[in-house]
């Protein structure tokens, strides 16, 4: 499938805001997905993410495959690790973490998925990937031994996902973490946006329809949801078409 990043850049031009679902193969159970995407395909969000930061092998292609029965969305992979690619999948996020300095997350786990992905007929969309401090420690860094960008730094935020864009990066996606105690700040996602030209991807500690609105109105062209539905499946509610 070739078409899912065509389809953001459409919806991007028509200035449609996407929103994505973000199921983790580590806390979802497979028998508990159906009913799960049920909601999902209830509600306005556009896209499926599958990933987490630690995943046991082969968790992820059997959540996948469940989840590709039950709804039409476009499933996308946004893995920790070479071990979720999946070719059950329609796209993956091939993610360069630009906020750190861990050379195996800028290009070395990138080099190790490729005979992996030689294999697959899985569209790969190069993305940017930054992650911004939240309050708290996430997932993410414990992984990657890095540390979040400063949310006061916010010059060196924009330019380094401005040089993420020039690098040849087809997504620049804001990251606050999951379970972040505060999202990407409104003033952080209005300066990045205001560079690209690229679509831009925002998640971590979005919780309430406001702060999904504000991160809208702000310029994000997606905004991704975890926690908020795993905590709280009403949440669905106040996102019904």
């Amino acid at each position: 499938m070739e078409g899912v990043y065509k389809d953001i850049q459409l919806q991007k031009q028509k200035k449609q805001k996407l929103l994505a679902v973000l199921i983790d193969p580590d806390k979802m159970l497979p028998e508990k997905a159906v009913g799960f995407v049920e909601k999902i395909n209830k509600s306005v969000a556009t896209h499926i993410f599958v990933g987490g930061s630690t995943v046991d092998l082969y968790k992820t292609e059997i959540l996948v495959t469940k989840i590709k029965a039950k709804t039409k969305l476009p499933v996308i992979l946004f893995p920790g690790d070479v071990s979720q690619i999946t070719g059950e999948a329609d796209a993956l996020l091939f993610l360069s973490l630009l906020s750190g300095r861990n050379p195996d997350y800028l290009i070395g786990k990138q080099v190790q998925a490729i005979a992996t992905l030689r294999k697959l007929s899985l569209e790969v969309i190069s993305t940017g990937y930054l992650l911004i401090e939240n309050g708290k420690e996430t997932a993410v860094q414990k992984v990657t031994q890095t540390q979040p960008m400063p949310w006061a730094d916010v010059q060196n935020i924009v330019d380094t996902a401005k040089a993420g864009e020039l690098l040849g990066m087809k997504l620049i996606y804001l990251e606050a973490g999951s379970g972040a105690i505060h999202p990407v700040s409104d003033y952080i996602i209005k300066r990045v946006k205001n560079e690209l030209e690229i679509p831009l991807i925002v998640g971590g500690g979005v919780r309430s329809k406001q702060q999904l609105e504000n991160a809208y109105s702000s310029g994000a062209d997606m905004v991704v949801i975890g926690t908020a539905f795993e905590d709280n499946e009403s949440f669905f509610d106040d996102l019904k078409k």
